[in-house]
């Protein structure tokens, strides 16, 4: 396997958590994202996204939208030279009880497949207890951010979180002191 990689949540960690997003318009990016993202890439890891976006599920809104404000959010990081090399996304309702839609790790799954790395050496960042779920399942270092629902969900994953920081700044700062390369 190649490229180190992270793989991150959407809403809560990279991108403010408005409920069910659905407009493009509306992807505002969270307070420390830019900085901690660049950061991250500059040490020589790719990026990706795994977010569940049971709102297609739902019939709350389709896939286009999952895939506008994905596309809205890899853009606004684009524009500060962050590249996104994947982003997946679980549009199933939980009760469907789908192997994608995070704890599980089907969504980690198709990114080590798409992107080519092994999910044991991978990282995974994000704000809730299903985000360190799927780290745990599938054997990636788990980072909560007290960014979105970080702060009322981290009691809750004492034991699935590695770590908890601030939001990506301290991510990177974690990052940085676990790999000095």
């Amino acid at each position: 396997m190649g490229k180190k990689y992270i793989m991150l949540d959407r809403d809560g960690t990279i991108i403010v958590d408005k409920h069910y997003l659905h407009d493009p318009d509306e992807v505002e990016l969270l307070p420390g994202a830019v900085d901690g993202l660049k950061r991250m890439q500059d040490m020589g890891y790719g990026l990706g996204i795994l977010t569940n976006q049971s709102g297609v599920g739902r019939g709350y809104y389709d896939e286009a939208s999952v895939k506008a404000c994905n596309g809205r959010t890899a853009e606004l990081l684009q524009a500060h030279g962050i590249t996104i090399d994947g982003m997946f996304y679980c549009p199933h309702a939980p009760e469907e009880e789908c192997q994608c839609r995070k704890p599980a790790p089907g969504l980690m799954e198709q990114a080590a497949e798409a992107l080519g790395f092994d999910p044991a050496q991978a990282i995974m960042i994000g704000d809730k207890a299903a985000d360190m779920g799927v780290g745990r399942n599938t054997g990636a270092l788990t980072l909560l951010v007290r960014t979105g629902k970080g702060l009322e969900q981290e009691a809750r994953c004492k034991e699935s979180a590695d770590h908890v920081v601030d939001d990506l700044r301290g991510a990177a700062d974690v990052i940085a002191a676990l790999d000095p390369s």
